[in-house]
């Protein structure tokens, strides 16, 4: 296994102020008119998932899919996104693709990260 995983994520719970544990990513990539799993994790104390992914990185369209609603859900409250889907573009010039989300029960935020 490589050092880490091309593809990563990490969750913030703006909400809480703490990492979000305990949810559920599912990486995808557009294969023709669908889409294939690549990979599926849950995320650590941290807020992060471990080496999920080995690759090989290709260029394309990849899609991560938070299961946003089951996290809030645990925690006994309500959520108007119950699932957050991102998709982003991979080039064959980058070997890593960082993709934070910070999150709350009524919103969300994502950049490109490092």
């Amino acid at each position: 296994m490589s050092e880490r995983s091309p593809i990563t994520t990490h969750i913030l719970d703006l909400g809480s102020g703490y990492p979000a544990e305990g949810v559920v990513v599912t990486l995808e990539q557009q294969d023709g008119d669908g889409w294939t799993q690549v990979a599926k994790g849950t995320t650590d104390s941290d807020g992060r998932i471990g080496q999920w992914f080995d690759g090989p990185l290709v260029t394309g369209l990849y899609r991560l899919t938070f299961a946003t609603g089951d996290y809030f859900q645990a925690y006994g409250k309500d959520c108007f996104y119950p699932q957050v889907t991102i998709d982003f573009s991979v080039s064959g010039d980058q070997d890593h693709y960082h993709v934070p989300l910070l999150l709350n029960q009524w919103g969300y935020s994502t950049y490109r990260g490092s």
